[in-house]
């Protein structure tokens, strides 16, 4: 068994490839930040977690009834949706992103947060593959590994739209230059590595 400042780390490290990729819950804190300020990374991310809390335990009440065949089955999708991530991350590491002034219908960066969440496709197909997979395996360990898996992901979320909303309303934009392109582009190298163990822990699990 991994102890909890591994799965914390694995948390945190899945999670920031996700929060450093351009997408709808971004581009609201980037809006909003210059008006609001740096609160706005929090309260974005607060609102964002709410909706991944429910999905959590959603997903722990339900892999207590889930048959062993299909969890095997999680494995492998899982690991596939990891591969289409990263290699979707190693494309996006060339994209640039500006900052632009507030000019979303949502006022509230907690309410931004919730509703760019089920709104995003990519959030849903995350869940439902990378998410549930991860939690899967972390859950046979008990509800406390999972759970600092999950802890480490907020972290990661958390430590980068703060850092992003603070930067946009100081009026420093963070969101170019190379070490910034290289780091999503080493992101998505992890996630396909990631997804490559999980597709290979999924065959060898696999009966014969």
């Amino acid at each position: 068994m991994p102890d909890i400042l591994s799965l914390f780390a694995l948390g945190f490290l899945i999670g920031l490839t996700g929060a450093l990729a351009p997408g709808p819950t971004l581009v609201s804190t980037i809006s909003l930040s210059f008006s609001k300020g740096w609160t706005t990374g929090p309260k974005v991310v607060f609102g964002h977690a709410l909706i991944e809390l429910v999905l959590f335990l959603l997903i722990v009440l339900g892999v207590s009834s889930l048959p062993e065949q299909y969890s095997r089955g999680i494995f492998l999708l899982g690991g596939v949706a990891l591969i289409i991530f990263g290699a979707l991350a190693i494309m996006e590491s060339r994209r640039e992103l500006s900052a632009q002034p507030d000019r979303s219908v949502i006022s509230s960066p907690f309410l931004a947060g919730v509703i760019t969440s089920i709104t995003n496709p990519y959030f849903w197909i995350w869940w439902l593959t990378i998410a549930s997979t991860l939690i899967l395996s972390t859950l046979a360990w008990g509800i406390i590994p999972a759970f600092a898996f999950l802890i480490g992901h907020w972290t990661a979320d958390l430590s980068w739209y703060t850092l992003v909303a603070a930067c946009i309303h100081k009026g420093r934009l963070v969101l170019t230059g190379r070490w910034y392109h290289g780091v999503i582009f080493l992101c998505g190298i992890f996630l396909i590595g990631f997804g490559i163990y999980y597709i290979s822990n999924g065959i060898s699990n696999t009966p014969q």
